[in-house]
C-alpha cells in the first residue's frame, strides 16, 4: 500500500512506469479486455471542490478495475458541518480500501496520510494536481514521443503547472513556463524539477516572456487564469499569455495544444486554436480514465 499525494514523492522511474502502464491499459481497453485485478475492493471519492473529469474518470476507472465506488461531498457528509478531515478518514478506513480526495490545502492531506492505513490519492489540491500530470504525460507520449520534446506552459503558475514541471523533468522533457510577474510556480516544485532535469540533461526555464517559452515548442499548454478558490487577479497582466494565432506562430508548425479543462474560450485561448487540428484537449481528457486506472493499481502495488 502506498499513497499518491505529492508529485514530489513519486520517483522519476515511477512516473515513467505510470505513463507506460496507462498506455498498456488504454490498449487493453481498446481490445475489450479490461483489467479486473481490484475486484470487490471499495473506493471512496471525496469532493470538496467541483469536479467533472476527475470524478468521472475515477468512478469509471475504479469500476473497470472491478471496484465499488462511493462519492461524497460537503453537502452529503459531515464535512459540511465541520467534522475534522482526520475523523472522516478514520471512519472511511474502516469501510473502504482506498480514498481519493479533491480538497484545498495540501499540508493537512499529507498530515492525515501519516495516520491512515489505506491509500490516499490526491485528486487535486491548491498546490498540486498529480493525477492530471500523468494524463498529460501520456498524451505527450502518444502525440510526440518522449525524447527531444519542448513543452511551453503559459499563464498562471498554479497547481497544474507545479505538478507538470516535475512530471516533465522526470521524463527528460524540456519545459518552459511563462507567467506574469508575481504568478510564477511554487519554488519547491521548480527546484525539484531542476534537480530531475539535471539528471536527464534537459531544461527547466521560468520566464515572464511568452515568446521565449513558445519558441520552437512541440507542446503549448495553458490553464484557466483564475483557478478554483482563487482570489480575483489582475486579468490584464495575463492577456499577453493568451494562446492565439500570433503567439503560436513562434512554435513548431506541428505543435499540439493542451488544456486540462474546463476552458474559458476567448480568455486563456482563442476559439480558433482550441478547435484547430493542433488541439488535443479531448484526447487529453480521455486519458484521465486510463491514467487513473494506473494510479489505482499503483497505490495497491498490483
Amino acid at each position: 500500500m502506498r499513497h499518491f499525494i505529492s508529485i514530489l514523492d513519486i520517483s522519476s522511474e515511477d512516473i515513467e512506469g505510470l505513463v507506460d502502464l496507462s498506455f498498456y491499459l488504454k490498449m487493453k481497453k481498446r481490445f475489450g479486455k479490461n483489467e479486473k485485478s481490484l475486484r470487490d475492493r471499495n473506493l471512496v471519492l471525496i469532493f470538496e471542490k467541483p469536479s467533472t473529469r476527475t470524478r468521472l474518470a475515477f468512478d469509471f476507472a475504479a469500476q473497470e478495475l472491478g471496484m465499488n465506488t462511493t462519492v461524497i461531498d460537503k453537502t452529503s457528509s459531515q464535512l459540511g458541518r465541520g467534522e475534522p478531515l482526520i475523523d472522516t478518514f478514520r471512519v472511511i478506513e474502516r469501510y473502504a480500501d482506498a480514498v481519493g480526495i479533491r480538497t484545498f490545502k495540501q499540508k493537512p492531506l499529507e498530515e492525515v496520510s501519516k495516520l491512515i492505513s489505506i491509500p490516499i490519492i490526491n485528486a487535486l489540491t491548491n498546490e498540486e494536481h498529480p493525477c492530471q500530470t500523468i494524463a498529460d504525460l501520456l498524451t505527450i507520449k502518444e502525440k510526440k514521443g518522449k525524447k527531444n520534446i519542448k513543452v511551453a506552459y503559459l499563464g498562471d503558475g498554479n497547481n497544474v503547472c507545479n505538478s507538470l514541471l516535475v512530471g516533465c523533468a522526470s521524463l527528460g522533457i524540456d519545459i518552459f513556463v511563462a507567467t506574469p510577474e508575481g504568478y510564477e510556480p511554487n519554488k519547491i516544485y521548480v527546484d525539484e524539477a531542476k534537480l530531475r532535469a539535471k539528471k536527464n540533461n534537459t531544461k527547466v526555464v521560468i520566464t515572464n516572456d511568452p515568446i521565449e517559452a513558445v519558441k520552437d515548442a512541440d507542446v503549448i499548454y495553458t490553464d484557466v487564469w483564475i483557478s478554483m478558490g482563487d482570489k480575483e487577479k489582475d486579468i490584464d497582466k495575463f492577456k499577453p499569455y493568451q494562446v492565439n494565432k500570433n503567439l503560436v506562430k513562434h512554435a513548431k508548425k506541428d505543435f499540439i495544444f493542451m488544456h486540462c479543462l474546463p476552458v474559458h474560450r476567448g480568455k486563456e485561448v482563442t476559439e480558433d486554436i482550441l478547435e484547430s487540428y493542433h488541439s488535443v484537449v479531448f484526447d487529453q481528457a480521455e486519458n484521465r480514465l486510463h491514467t487513473h486506472k494506473a494510479i489505482l493499481l499503483y497505490v495497491f502495488e498490483v
